[in-house]
């Protein structure tokens, strides 16, 4: 099981500076790379090389620049701009990692069928991290860090790294307040599964936006909205950066107030995700979720909303909870759960502006949104209801009463 662990360092002034000397070279390495896989792209679109009806030849086929013909080449970089042997080798080989990452989801698709868009070159100040892939284990002594390159670095150990875990990489990040470091831990006990999948333990939650979460004990999580809140000050202070001259000091004052904003406003979202999840997997062993399609809905008219509730960094934070708590968050077909009557299984057509469930079967009345959480409660615990003829007519209507059936 791996494990993110994420400490506020304290580096002083050489110490900073030399961080923005790696990152500038590494984003300009970055920059040089991509273009080295764009220029290969353009020069040898057509595998022909020569041509037969006339004597005459074609440029020949240049060998492709893949990951590690790039990484071969670092020697050359290195003789020939002696600032790059400063650099760590294993800072210099992630780079060229993320250039060969970048690639593969523009020229790939995925199990959709869908591709990333091009890569883009990073601008001064795009780019905000490096990485160590390899870290000693007693590299963390005290209040101090010790990073290649750069000696020990104060760094805020709020939270001891627990017993057995090993420390895999670090990844030094550059926010809006400061260095980060972020350490990759691997728990090589595997953590055993301790919850029974019973009705008694379990529960289904529905995700909306008139609360961000209902569940099927009828317990509700009004949803906080923290960015359209917070919409007024961000008004202001993009007003503020787009009037400053562009690359003058007070427009870079302007963008670092912007920047601890929407800083602010994550750091919002994201306890409150963690608080939510604690209080969901402190009374119940396994937690049933709908497995949404973020992407499509965010495309929606919608989308600022449900953007702005993050459903998905709430749903990853919980699965990662459970697991690492012995329990289980189960992720469940969401087709026919608001349609479907959660006691006998009936299909009720609904439409957005319904928000009341009303079986004509068996008489059920009871709000949507728990309607559905019941029914993806009964889904995860794999508890199936009678399901009956399938019924045309909207709420409200008379419906002749079908025969039930197993």
């Amino acid at each position: 099981m791996i494990l993110a662990y994420k400490y506020k360092l304290r580096p002083n002034k050489a110490q900073s500076h030399q961080f923005d000397e790696w990152l500038n070279l590494l984003r300009m390495q970055y920059n040089y790379r991509v273009g080295e896989r764009f220029r290969w792209y353009e020069s040898t679109r057509c595998p022909i090389d020569s041509c037969s009806l006339i004597s005459c030849s074609i440029a020949p086929i240049i060998e492709e620049p893949d990951y590690y013909w790039q990484k071969r080449d670092l020697l050359n970089t290195k003789k020939q701009f002696p600032e790059y042997g400063e650099l760590h080798s294993q800072v210099l080989q992630d780079c060229i990692g993320r250039v060969k990452k970048a690639f593969d989801r523009y020229i790939k698709a995925n199990k959709a069928g869908k591709r990333s868009g091009k890569p883009r070159f990073k601008g001064v100040g795009r780019y905000h991290s490096f990485t160590y892939t390899q870290m000693k284990q007693d590299c963390i002594k005290a209040n101090w860090i010790n990073l290649p390159k750069f000696g020990e670095v104060k760094i805020i150990l709020h939270r001891p790294i627990p017993n057995g875990f090993k420390i895999k990489t670090a990844q030094i990040v550059k926010a809006a307040d400061g260095y980060y470091v972020v350490l990759s831990l691997q728990d090589v006990t595997i953590p055993t599964i301790s919850a029974d999948i019973k009705l008694d333990n379990s529960v289904g939650i529905d995700m909306g936006l008139k609360d961000f979460l209902i569940t099927s004990d009828g317990e509700t999580f009004p949803i906080p909205q923290f960015a359209r809140k917070s919409e007024k000050c961000k008004k202001y202070l993009s007003r503020a950066v787009s009037r400053k001259k562009k690359g003058s000091h007070r427009r870079r004052k302007a963008v670092k107030r912007l920047a601890k904003h929407h800083q602010k406003v994550a750091r919002q979202r994201r306890d409150f995700f963690f608080k939510t999840s604690k209080n969901l997997l402190d009374k119940y062993d396994v937690i049933g979720h709908e497995d949404l399609n973020i992407k499509g809905l965010a495309k929606t008219r919608m989308g600022k909303s449900i953007l702005d509730a993050g459903w998905g960094e709430f749903l990853s934070i919980v699965t990662c909870k459970a697991e690492s708590a012995g329990k289980l968050a189960i992720a469940v077909n969401p087709y026919n759960t608001t349609q479907l009557c959660s006691n006998c299984g009936t299909h009720i057509p609904k439409t957005i502006a319904d928000r009341w469930h009303s079986c004509h079967v068996c008489g059920l009345e009871l709000d949507r949104d728990i309607n559905a959480a019941i029914n993806i409660k009964n889904i995860a615990v794999g508890r199936t209801v009678i399901k009956a003829q399938r019924v045309t007519e909207p709420i409200g209507g008379v419906a002749e009463k079908p025969a039930l059936c197993a």
